[in-house]
């Protein structure tokens, strides 16, 4: 069986890395979760008036310089 430690390494030392790693983890996830939050947000907003009536503006040039 290959031993997986690292003998040159002082012991404690894996420990608070991969501590900091998991804390690292941890704190990724939560800013993903929170940017997914604020994206769903965001999305499910109504789109406003004024913008629709520019998007039908568009629309109404465009099929008129097409026909």
């Amino acid at each position: 069986m290959i031993d997986s430690t690292d003998s040159s390494r002082p012991k404690g030392a894996d420990n608070k890395g991969e501590a900091g790693l998991e804390e690292a983890r941890l704190r990724q996830q939560a800013i993903g979760v929170k940017l997914r939050h604020m994206f769903d947000e965001v999305v499910n907003e109504p789109v406003p008036d004024e913008f629709l009536d520019i998007l039908k503006r568009a629309d109404a040039k465009a099929a008129d310089g097409a026909a």
